[in-house]
């Protein structure tokens, strides 16, 4: 199994806005309500490329430098794992090709790619590291950690995971239905002698997961709406300070099953 240390967490949804707020609600604490999510703001980023950026990219970026806190983010490798990327860009750009005026904008075509948030975390963060972009459907958080736990055990380090999904427009949401944004960051570290908030130990398995459903009804409804919430179960332990065994869809009918141990 690869070992890694959770050193930081940035957390964005209905109701769950910030890891510092979230986490008594994700312990079993304080009640889950689906509050409205603020508007992402993305101030990581410079004025300029902040107004290009869309709202999805601005609520990675948000989830990004939460978990990073005040590491130094042009020292960091970064995963990011969605299932559909840039999907209102997508959207306005198929109604354009689908009227007269077919003319596509620069900006929209440039905002268009799966690995745009990727990319406008290389421009905040001053990056040379790799930025990857991972995308396996509902089990694009499995596979983005499955990414993040292999660079680790390749002796990269730390490691920023962000999983995120927006919900589409119609008629995409007719065959894509995510009911509500989501977006969760991991910064993750060698499992070394250091304070962190949880370890880690995964592994794969060839055949499909075990699904973690949870006990408070409204976050098992988030957890199903959005393939970025798959990380609500790992989240969850996180906050409790406490032992799990877990396992997270890897795509292709492989699984990632975890162990997760509370820091001393």
């Amino acid at each position: 199994m690869i070992a890694a240390l959770v050193t930081g967490v940035g957390l964005r949804g209905p109701g769950l806005n910030g890891w510092a707020a979230s986490r008594p609600i994700l312990a079993g604490d304080t009640p889950y309500r689906a509050e409205s999510l603020p508007k992402p703001l993305a101030a990581c980023l410079p004025a300029t490329e902040r107004r290009r950026a869309t709202t999805v990219t601005r609520l990675a970026l948000d989830a990004a430098s939460e978990a990073l806190g005040d590491g130094d983010p042009a020292a960091v490798t970064a995963v990011f794992a969605s299932s559909g990327g840039e999907v209102e860009v997508i959207h306005a750009i198929f109604d354009q090709l689908a009227g007269e005026d077919r003319r596509l904008s620069p900006t929209a075509f440039h905002n268009s790619v799966h690995n745009a948030a990727a990319g406008y975390w290389s421009i905040a963060s001053g990056s040379h590291h790799p930025a990857d972009s991972v995308c396996a459907y509902d089990d694009s958080f499995g596979s983005g950690l499955a990414e993040a736990l292999l660079r680790i055990a390749a002796g990269e380090g730390p490691i920023l995971l962000v999983a995120y999904d927006w919900p589409p427009l119609f008629p995409i949401a007719e065959f894509r239905p995510i009911a509500q944004a989501f977006a969760v960051a991991l910064r993750l570290e060698c499992d070394a002698d250091q304070p962190g908030l949880s370890r880690l130990a995964g592994a794969y398995r060839p055949a499909p997961p075990v699904s973690a459903r949870l006990t408070d009804a409204g976050l098992e409804a988030l957890r199903q709406a959005n393939p970025a919430a798959r990380a609500l179960p790992l989240l969850a332990a996180i906050a409790r300070g406490t032992a799990a065994e877990l396992s997270l869809g890897q795509g292709m009918g492989g699984s990632l099953d975890l162990r997760v141990s509370p820091c001393a």
